[in-house]
């Protein structure tokens, strides 16, 4: 489809090409559809949805959604991964800006629109603003409210909020189709942080990544402890193969989790031998060890304490087992992950 739209330049009335990777979404996919439906950018655009091999209803739904739209368009992702559904996204559609969407998400009526101006703005090749988490049940407000704190995911701006400006990645991502493509779109090797990877490239080729806290979309978090963890073991398995492959653009802050998880296990097991020491009636100078989890306990109710009480107390108390898993999954995946143990666990963990 590229030759249909063939002028390249970004102005605030380019076309725009909307592209989500989509597998067993079917609870969200019809919001996300209709949020880039509803957009007020003044440009002609065009759907392009990356169907995953789903279980769960997903495919006939957004069968049934381009079946009522003429610009929404299906396409088989036979892989089924996320950068492999958007790439060939990219590749069948053709306007000059290219719109990641997470079917996740939930686009405000002017993302587009801000987010096409800023492009042409800043001569930005990549825009985008904050993952503005947002929960409907007790739980989901609890990993919500974690996600937009420096103690849950880390405090970056692309979850908090800052100052607008040039910075290392954003979240999804609005881009001048040229400077992707020229760089090589995705690496579907990459399963997750594919978006801090084709970052990197971009600032390594001489573009910029523009961060604007005037873009929102709105997330909806993972609705489950057990989908929690699969998500967050995941994701910590490819940010430790990411810290592997490249150790020169990893900051402290990704290494915190691997800490925490080696400090509470190893504090647990020394917490253990001295149990048995008491048991032998030796000293039981090892059960200091216990003081890493009950040190690391206090700074959860802590934490829970200072986020977690305004939003009633079903929230909170789910905060106490949201921050935990969030820490403690994250921290696993990282050290497997950077063990090179990505490829022997399954790409799809937590999707």
């Amino acid at each position: 489809m590229a030759d249909d739209h063939p002028d390249a330049t970004v102005s605030s009335h380019s076309g725009v090409s909307y592209v989500m990777p989509v597998l067993n979404d079917v609870a969200h996919v019809r919001a996300a559809v209709e949020s880039i439906l509803a957009q007020d950018h003044d440009g002609p655009f065009d759907v392009t949805i990356a169907l995953g091999p789903s279980i769960d209803g997903t495919t006939e739904l957004v069968e049934d959604l381009a079946r009522r739209d003429e610009r929404v368009r299906v396409i088989e992702n036979e892989v089924g991964s996320t950068p492999a559904g958007l790439n060939l996204a990219i590749g069948a559609s053709g306007y000059p800006v290219v719109v990641r969407v997470d079917a996740h998400s939930a686009l405000p009526a002017d993302y587009a629109r801000i987010a096409v101006e800023t492009l042409a703005r800043t001569g930005a090749d990549n825009v985008g603003g904050i993952m503005d988490a947002q929960g409907e049940t007790p739980f989901e407000r609890a990993v919500a409210r974690a996600y937009g704190t420096k103690v849950g995911l880390g405090g970056t701006p692309h979850h908090v909020g800052g100052p607008e400006g040039a910075a290392d990645t954003v979240y999804l991502g609005v881009f001048r189709r040229e400077a992707i493509e020229a760089v090589g779109l995705f690496d579907e090797d990459i399963k997750r942080g594919q978006d801090w990877e084709l970052n990197k490239r971009l600032r390594e080729a001489g573009g910029t990544v523009w961060f604007t806290p005037e873009l929102k979309v709105t997330y909806r978090p993972r609705g489950s402890v057990s989908r929690l963890a699969r998500q967050m073991l995941s994701t910590g398995l490819w940010r430790g193969e990411l810290a592997r492959r490249f150790p020169s653009a990893n900051g402290i802050r990704y290494f915190l989790p691997p800490l925490l998880v080696l400090g509470l296990a190893l504090g647990t097991l020394l917490g253990i031998a001295g149990l048995v020491q008491a048991a032998l009636g030796a000293t039981p100078w090892l059960l200091v060890g216990f003081l890493a989890p009950v040190l690391y306990a206090l700074i959860v109710v802590a934490a829970t304490l200072a986020y977690g009480r305004g939003d009633g107390a079903a929230t909170a108390a789910r905060f106490l087992v949201v921050l935990p898993c969030i820490h403690v999954c994250w921290g696993i995946g990282f050290v497997l992950g950077y063990g090179s143990l990505t490829r022997n666990i399954s790409a799809h963990t937590g999707r």
